[in-house]
């Protein structure tokens, strides 16, 4: 009877023990609904186990009237560090019975910081989340008890696909989580610098547009590319500025060209009529009474009143006396040497020659011997 008491006994123990260790295995992996004790709900069909979840999971809401940020501390800071498992999980049965080791305890906030500073010594968050490869930027990050940093949603959708609580990286089981927002800080830091960044490019590229429309440089061709923009911005705004009456500008220019017509034409009129013979003695009597002896041109002795004779024998000068010619303006002078300055000017742009003397127009006449 003892023999057979002990006998059923170990089997008995055999039998706790295994069913603890699977028991242990199926919370493990997290799959609660292929316990033992919920094999009899298999058989409830699933429309009736989707409406006892949604009851189950249905909450009231209750209007108190005030406002969210009182009611949730998280909204007061969101830089606020959590975790997001404060409690450990229950203890199986096989934990209960001393066969496995029980789950680590919650980490203080001190192995927190401590945790925290071996990610930052590894420059987790500067790196792109290790499971979809993107920046964090503002998406929430959690920080496993291993000090590897990952997306929240990416971690939930990595745990949902592998059916249990590994870390990706060094495959360590029952981690603890913590919400962090390092990525988010580093992000902002980021976007603020390089808006700094372009707002001092923009006030140095403005600055030095302004300098560049004040100090001209030094090269030739900028140099003269900088004048002539200052000319042309200088011309535009006096014609902006100016208030032109266009029937007051064109009656003007009229006016200046029958001034103009009227003086051409007393030109004409004085230079282009023919002088009479009794209008030349009166002009040859004015220009003895000037009593003028030689000519201005090559100043020589002038040929007067008929004195065309050769020189006599035995004289220095064995060439005859040069012809006078006698202008309209009473003024006389050698023939030749008029000619010559004739051919002299006639680079001018004046249509008429004039007097060396008094500079008008003039009509000539060469006096005879």
């Amino acid at each position: 009877m003892l023999k057979n008491k002990a006998h059923s006994f170990k089997k008995d123990n055999l039998a706790i023990t295994a069913v603890a260790l699977q028991d242990h295995i199926l919370h493990d992996l997290q799959l609660g609904n292929l316990s033992v004790a919920d094999y009899s709900k298999t058989n409830v069909p699933r429309k009736e186990i989707r409406s006892k979840s949604l009851k189950r999971d249905a909450k009231a809401v209750i209007d108190s009237g005030l406002k969210k940020s009182a009611q949730s501390p998280k909204a007061e800071d969101p830089e606020k560090e959590y975790v997001l498992d404060p409690t450990p999980p229950p203890l199986t049965l096989a934990q209960k019975l001393g066969l496995l080791a029980p789950p680590p305890l919650p980490l203080s906030s001190d192995e927190w910081d401590k945790v925290k500073q071996r990610s930052v010594l590894h420059g987790d968050s500067l790196q792109p989340c290790p499971i979809c490869k993107e920046e964090f930027e503002l998406r929430p990050q959690v920080l496993l008890s291993c000090s590897h940093v990952f997306h929240k949603a990416c971690l939930q959708a990595f745990e949902k696909f592998t059916n249990k609580k590994t870390c990706p990286l060094c495959r360590k089981n029952q981690y603890q989580t913590r919400v962090i927002h390092d990525g988010a800080h580093l992000f902002k830091v980021k976007c603020a610098t390089r808006i700094q960044a372009y707002w001092r490019g923009h006030v140095v590229r403005k600055w030095y547009r302004n300098l560049r429309r004040m100090v001209p440089p030094t090269d030739a061709k900028l140099r003269k590319k900088f004048w002539e923009e200052k000319f042309t911005e200088v011309s535009h705004r006096i014609l902006c500025s100016y208030d032109t009456d266009l029937e007051e500008l064109f009656s003007e220019v009229d006016h200046c060209l029958a001034i103009n017509r009227s003086i051409l034409q007393q030109l004409d009129e004085k230079c282009g009529r023919d002088i009479t013979d009794e209008d030349w003695e009166k002009i040859q009597v004015q220009a003895t009474h000037r009593e003028i002896y030689e000519c201005s041109i090559c100043l020589t002795p002038l040929s007067l009143h008929g004195d065309c004779r050769p020189p006599a024998t035995g004289s220095s000068s064995s060439q005859r006396p040069r012809a006078t010619v006698l202008l309209s303006c009473t003024h006389l002078f050698h023939h030749t040497c008029l000619l010559a300055l004739e051919e002299f000017s006639l680079g001018d742009s004046s249509p008429f020659h004039l007097c060396p003397l008094c500079r008008s127009c003039y009509q000539k006449k060469i006096l005879e011997c």
